[in-house]
């Protein structure tokens, strides 16, 4: 206990000679501090105007510009949705003219799913991968969609792995019972049958409230037939 006091008047003058060091380090370097904290803040101030001045006013310009081919996409007229009507942009425009906002960032989800409609595959991985969200919902949708496009191109692989990411991503009673019911499925088409039961077990045990848990013993009893098991 009594080298306590000791400690603390170390301590203490530690933090003076720290401080005093810093106040001569400024005043030694005087310019070079002031330009730098000049830059910090030129920086910052050409930041928020970019927000403010460039970037808040094209959101606005490009969520008016949405209106049209969401609602194209709504009534399933992909082509236009996709590539305008000749009065109103497409999500392909939206996505070259406003990429760096969210309206624009949204458009790649639209247009990913699109080409997924459409049969385009490759094209639809290609703006789904591209599509940034942290909603919960859309995103998983996403990840999940590029699924659906590597299965359609025979990549069993490269769907197994996103359905897998679908139904881990924030575990939740909606999506993640669809996507595994998803992923039993594409075990099963694969002739992965042992797997397949694996992944109805775990809907049943997981999400026994679920619709894909109430299928899974119907599936389970089909393989488990087929195997004699």
């Amino acid at each position: 206990m009594a080298k306590e006091p000791e400690n603390t008047e170390v301590k203490k003058n530690s933090l003076k000679h720290f401080f005093t060091r810093s106040e001569e380090y400024i005043n030694e370097n005087q310019k070079t501090v002031s330009i730098v904290v000049g830059v910090i803040v030129g920086i910052l101030l050409i930041y928020f105007a970019y927000k403010k001045f460039y970037l808040a006013p094209r959101e606005i310009e490009a969520q008016s510009q949405m209106y049209s081919a969401e609602n194209y996409f709504d009534k399933d007229s992909l082509k236009f949705a996709l590539n305008g009507d000749g009065n109103n942009p497409g999500f392909l425009e939206i996505i070259d003219q406003y990429g760096s906002t969210k309206s624009g960032n949204l458009a790649h989800y639209y247009a990913g799913m699109c080409y997924l409609k459409l049969g385009q595959f490759q094209n639809a991985i290609d703006h789904l991968e591209s599509f940034k969200s942290d909603d919960q919902l859309v995103k998983t949708l996403a990840i999940g969609a590029v699924g659906d496009a590597y299965l359609e191109l025979k990549q069993t692989d490269k769907a197994i792995e996103y359905y897998t990411k679908a139904a881990e991503r924030k575990a939740n009673t909606l999506t993640s019972p669809y996507f595994l019911n998803k992923l039993a499925n594409t075990y099963e088409d694969n002739n992965q049958l042992d797997k397949a039961i694996e992944i109805y077990q775990r809907l049943k045990k997981e999400y026994p409230k679920s619709f894909e848990a109430k299928e899974a013993e119907k599936y389970i009893a089909k393989i488990k037939a087929k195997t004699g098991q």
